[in-house]
């Protein structure tokens, strides 16, 4: 199994969403999320097709195998490769729904966002549904925490959810419900949220949290 390619890039196709990855004479053409497809440099060639200077890259691979061909996924960092396998493991979730999510999140966003319960905005994504998007919190909820022990919801770069307990749940649901509005997601406030004293009154919460989610 190919788990990294070493090699120039030699192509960058943004309509397919697609690389070339050329290794020892070989292209190997790659299937990519966007943010992987951002986040790499852009080959520069000359008029007759030829790249002016090689460009040499590292991508993390996946490859997916079934009865009508093989195909190759490539990512740019060992992390966004964990949380598409992670995704995978969904039932209903295939390699092509699992890059739509993963072109709309960073592994560190798409990790707020199932640790938020933010199934409205992983919807969003391509392909992926309301169901869908629900199974992928109740199944990764807890596969993310652990394999992503970086992003551990008690850092602070992280989202979780204000915990209900020791706040009023109507000024909470009030609060995020008036910024939802504004088009604000659900993980984008409950990051803002974490750092806001919810004993004040509800219009202090609100105009507290739009601060912090217009830093």
């Amino acid at each position: 199994m190919i788990y990294t390619l070493n090699g120039i890039l030699t192509e960058s196709d943004v309509t397919s969403s697609a690389i070339v990855v050329e290794c020892g004479g070989v292209g190997y053409r790659l299937t990519v999320t966007a943010n992987t497809l951002t986040s790499l440099p852009t080959p520069v060639f000359t008029p007759d097709g030829e790249v002016v200077d090689d460009v040499k890259v590292k991508v993390y691979t996946y490859m997916s195998v079934k009865e009508d061909g093989v195909e190759l996924f490539g990512f740019a960092t060992k992390d966004e490769l964990d949380a598409f396998k992670l995704l995978i493991s969904v039932s209903g979730v295939g390699p092509k729904a699992a890059m739509s999510i993963l072109s709309l999140f960073t592994p560190k966003k798409l990790a707020f966002a199932i640790a938020s319960e933010d199934t409205k905005s992983i919807s969003r994504a391509p392909g992926v549904g309301g169901k869908t998007a629900a199974r992928v919190v109740l199944e990764l909820k807890d596969k993310f925490e652990k394999a992503f022990p970086d992003f551990a919801l008690s850092g602070t770069d992280t989202v979780r959810p204000v915990k209900t307990d020791a706040v009023d749940k109507t000024k909470l649901k009030d609060a995020t419900d008036a910024l939802t509005v504004l088009g604000y997601s659900r993980s984008e406030i409950a990051a803002a949220m974490k750092n806001v004293d919810m004993k004040k009154p509800l219009e202090d919460v609100i105009r507290d949290s739009l601060a912090a989610l217009m830093r």
